[in-house]
């Protein structure tokens, strides 16, 4: 599919964005929501573009910031990049929360 739009990095799906003007989305000031979306709902080609776009280090450097991935993404990003999931922010926030016994 075409897209009719061109923020910036080539092959990602306009779709993730639904809720943001492309014709405004600058790829360095909203790099988090970008790698976010991609991280989260995207495909291996996409996540490649991503790696290709920002680099292999500033991917690592957000997704270990990010208040929550949920834990498949999580463990995902923590075999693909031979990461422990204690280092990433989400997995020490999940930690503290505290739930009920019976959940």
């Amino acid at each position: 599919m075409q897209s009719k739009y061109d923020f910036g990095i080539p092959g990602i799906n306009e779709l993730y964005f639904w809720d943001v003007d492309l014709n405004t989305l600058d790829v360095l000031k909203s790099k988090r929501l970008i790698i976010e979306r991609v991280a989260t709902l995207g495909n291996i080609d996409e996540l490649k573009s991503l790696v290709n776009f920002y680099g292999k280090k500033e991917i690592i450097n957000t997704l270990l910031k990010l208040n929550y991935l949920d834990p498949k993404t999580l463990n995902f990003f923590s075999l693909l990049f031979d990461l422990p999931k204690s280092s990433f922010k989400c997995f020490t926030r999940r930690q503290l929360t505290k739930r009920p016994l019976n959940s």
